[in-house]
């Protein structure tokens, strides 16, 4: 990490921060007696969905269509429109991956967003790439909390003012925690993440003291958890609300769980959301927590009344984006548009098109063909061993030439559908680009280990998937372990591959890369895949089917 390039930056985003409330002339401030209205748009952890799916669903020319007609309604009316995103532009589609999100970035320019908050997915590559991304967004992207850690200043822009109608609305923006564990060590190991609670709390003080806002709101990439409960993760948006004074925050725009917000009571979300359910957003200790799933599924609309200085929530909903929803007619399954379809903005398509056909020439080529599913959904291979984990793992023991492999379930983004395989679909399974590496350990070392990593909870992305071993897990320690076959011998030697990723401390594993038996092989993760795959085509899905190797007990 170049130090340099992070003063450099830090200097540049207090700057930034300081001019952001002078760099326009004043405005007249808003009058007494009159009633303002002002309409908040939200999205959230877009991953690189600047193309609309293979349904039609979603994509950014969609997106600005919709949003310029409510501008257009809402400026008719004498309102104002603010659109904010809740962060995590990264990762996700190939298309977008391989070009640093230049697409996604310059497309939501195009769109006009206002803000964004940092998303732990932004550190998904070098700190040079995020800073490049800053140069494409005429937008800032907002985190008061990220810290570098050889200066001790704030790395990116805490907080942005907007004027609109005279009414004066900061907005701050704030970063999982969870980034120092879930980020990639390598990129992010000259920065401190800082709780977001405390940040939140000391920038609302010095922001009423400094610009006296009229409304403050939070664009955030933390997660929102049912009434605080936050479980392994790192508390999230309902939390922050909690923790500052009553109202202190007029809204919170959220994102990284990846849910819509919709309450059926107090703390209690709905438990099903479709298109064109009527949604009403949490609400905590005086602030409005808002959320649009992900992916630009939604487009979020809040709309508020502002008179003498109090603001009023009239009205929200979830606007779904050229969502299917599938039908059956005559025994026959297809889709149709679940509510009312969008027309895509031309000129965005236009603009859009060459980066979604800069890559589909290598994408699309063939490399294997599978006789069945190999499941990767998060709501599976974040909760027990898998065919694909299984697969992956055994790719990664076999480059490495291992006795066994680790493989964390948060590097397994999808799952592969029968039939066909392209590099698309390898580079939508590992798109984050870590490298294969691999440690050898004694076998009292390695069953300590153990311990740690095959012990992490479900439902979070340290889940751990394995190939050439066996165990049995219960009360947080492991037992009856075989390795290749054999009983694990305590006096002996073993070598097993792991993500660069993990093998560096990220989800919380133990840092090895300092271990005398460490190596990272340089061979990046989707093409371990992608040549496996190549050399063992067709797949017999039955093969890697977990059969009891790992018990849960």
């Amino acid at each position: 990490m170049k130090q340099g390039l992070l003063v450099k930056s830090a200097l540049g985003s207090v700057l930034a921060a300081v001019l952001a409330g002078c760099a326009s002339s004043p405005q007249p401030a808003w009058q007494e007696d009159k009633t303002y209205t002002l309409t908040i748009l939200h999205t959230n952890d877009h991953h690189g969905r600047f193309w609309p799916n293979q349904y039609g669903e979603y994509g950014l020319a969609a997106r600005k269509t919709l949003i310029e007609q409510i501008r257009a309604e809402v400026t008719a009316q004498g309102g104002s429109v603010l659109l904010l995103s809740g962060g995590d532009i990264n990762t996700g589609v190939p298309e977008s991956d391989l070009l640093d999100a230049e697409p996604d970035f310059k497309g939501m320019s195009v769109l006009g967003y206002d803000a964004m908050a940092i998303g732990n997915h932004e550190f998904d590559n070098p700190l040079e790439v995020l800073f490049k991304q800053q140069q494409w967004a005429n937008f800032p992207l907002l985190s008061a909390n990220i810290y570098d850690k050889a200066t001790g200043q704030r790395l990116f822009q805490p907080y942005q003012i907007i004027n609109k109608q005279g009414i004066k609305i900061a907005v701050i923006g704030l970063t999982t925690e969870d980034t120092a564990l879930i980020g990639n060590p390598q990129y992010i190991e000259g920065l401190e993440f800082r709780d977001p609670k405390t940040e939140a709390k000391q920038l609302v003080a010095e922001l009423q003291h400094s610009e006296q806002p009229d409304v403050v709101i939070a664009v955030t990439h933390m997660g929102h958890y049912q009434d605080a409960q936050h479980g392994s993760n790192a508390p999230g948006d309902v939390s922050l609300a909690r923790a500052l004074p009553h109202g202190a925050l007029d809204m919170i725009i959220g994102g990284h769980s990846q849910e819509p917000v919709c309450m059926e009571g107090p703390n209690v979300m709905v438990k099903k959301f479709a298109p064109g359910d009527a949604c009403r957003p949490d609400q905590q200790n005086g602030t409005d927590i808002l959320q649009a799933y992900e992916w630009g599924k939604y487009v979020g609309r809040a709309d508020y009344q502002f008179r003498n200085g109090e603001l009023n929530r009239i009205s929200y909903q979830l606007i779904p984006v050229n969502l299917t929803k599938k039908v059956s007619v005559n025994g026959e399954s297809s889709r149709v548009i679940a509510t009312q379809a969008i027309e895509p903005d031309p000129a965005l398509e236009a603009f859009l098109r060459p980066y979604q056909e800069q890559g589909q020439a290598q994408l699309n080529v063939k490399i294997a063909e599978t006789n069945g599913k190999l499941e990767g959904d998060r709501d599976v291979v974040r909760f027990r061993q898998t065919n694909l984990g299984h697969l992956i793992a055994t790719a990664h023991m076999q480059r490495a030439k291992a006795d066994f492999a680790i493989m964390n379930s948060g590097g397994v983004r999808d799952s592969i559908a029968a039939g066909e395989v392209t590099y698309k679909d390898v580079l939508q399974v590992q798109p984050f680009g870590n490298t294969l590496s691999y440690v050898e350990m004694g076998g009292e070392e390695l069953l300590a280990y153990l311990n740690v990593v095959a012990t992490k909870p479900v439902d979070s992305g340290a889940f751990a998937q394995f190939a050439g071993i066996s165990m049995t897990i219960a009360d947080g320690r492991v037992s009856n372990v075989f390795i290749s076959g054999k009983q694990l011998r305590l006096d002996g030697h073993y070598r097993f591959s792991i993500p660069s990723y993990n093998a560096a401390g990220g989800d919380g594993y133990p840092d090895i890369t300092r271990h005398p038996g460490f190596v990272n092989t340089g061979f990046v993760d989707a093409e371990v895949l992608k040549d496996y795959l190549q050399a063992m085509s067709p797949i017999d899905v039955n093969l890697y089917a977990p059969s009891g190797e790992i018990i849960y007990k």
